[in-house]
């Protein structure tokens, strides 16, 4: 009624529910809403698993090469790393100089190899480099290799066979050590070999390691990969050749053999020896004189002492 508004308590209180308000925002019903699912154990931070396996990437990360996950380029990081890659003539691409760096003798010396070589040298920050290293030891310097070209067996046996000396080749097996494989190929190229053959599964493959430790004779000598190293021996067999397998056990010793006709050494790793179906497509199983007090030899060390007694043979012959 009018002139009520005047009445006590006629009016309209401030906070009344009546009317336009400001309200929440929906910030209640939203707080009410799922948070989604719990994250891992390994993705909390004080976690225990975390804690594990941050101490596990660690470990891992103090090698001094990564290999990307797709099978492309790797990247050689830390200073005296890449400075023994560009000494070897590893075919790097390119050089990554972190822009803020302390140039000491193996900077200058890495800086005037690659621009000697051709190598593109570029000036990159230190969040890039922490990319390229996740344990962050880069140093300032990063060196990108190539993936390495791998050889067909069979390309590697016609050449052989093509060349002037008879096939003279080694097949690894079970050797997962890159620093093996390097000198092994070393060994090959030194005493007159034609190259060498690796599984395609687990074993060491050709990384910035196996080059360095090469002394760049991969640039000269072809490493082939065999989906079945059983079967590549099979079909060399084949062709002529002697499959030869190294073992302290062997049934015929390295004094008393013939090395100067078409060969493949095969060795094996130092723990486990020749796998059982390698040993059995072998024709013979070679043994190398050594001293009672020295249990066995370092697989790159065997194969280095039969293909030198194999070059000798061959020179004499």
């Amino acid at each position: 009624m009018a002139g009520n508004s005047q009445r006590r308590g006629a009016t309209r209180k401030t906070g009344s529910k009546k009317g336009q308000t400001v309200g929440s925002g929906g910030q209640r019903r939203r707080g009410l809403e799922g948070r989604g699912a719990t994250p891992k154990a390994v993705d909390r931070e004080y976690h225990p698993a975390h804690k594990k396996a941050k101490a596990a990437a660690k470990v891992a990360g103090r090698r001094t090469h990564r290999k990307s996950e797709d099978g492309g380029p790797e990247h050689v990081v830390g200073r005296n790393p890449v400075v023994e890659c560009l000494r070897a003539e590893v075919p790097a691409t390119a050089l990554y100089v972190m822009g803020t760096i302390d140039a000491d003798e193996r900077v200058k010396e890495a800086v005037q190899t690659a621009g000697d070589r051709g190598i593109s040298i570029l000036e990159v920050s230190r969040a890039e480099l922490d990319r390229m290293s996740p344990n962050g030891l880069h140093q300032g310097l990063a060196l990108q290799v190539p993936e390495y070209q791998y050889a067909h067996p069979d390309d590697l046996m016609a050449d052989a066979r093509a060349s002037a000396q008879a096939p003279l080749l080694v097949a690894l097996d079970n050797i997962t050590d890159p620093r093996n494989l390097g000198a092994v190929i070393r060994s090959v190229a030194a005493f007159g070999g034609h190259g060498v053959v690796i599984p395609q599964r687990r074993s060491a493959g050709m990384t910035a390691v196996a080059w360095r430790t090469s002394a760049g004779a991969a640039a000269r000598l072809p490493v082939a990969t065999a989906p079945n190293l059983n079967r590549t021996l099979v079909d060399w067999a084949k062709t002529g050749a002697q499959i030869v397998g190294l073992d302290a056990g062997g049934d015929v010793s390295l004094d008393e053999y013939d090395g100067t006709g078409p060969v493949v050494i095969v060795v094996g790793s130092e723990g486990k020896g020749l796998s059982r179906l390698v040993r059995e497509n072998c024709d013979s199983i070679l043994s190398i004189p050594i001293a009672s007090s020295v249990e066995s030899l370092n697989a790159s060390v065997a194969a280095g002492v039969v293909l030198a007694e194999f070059a000798r043979q061959r020179r004499i012959g």
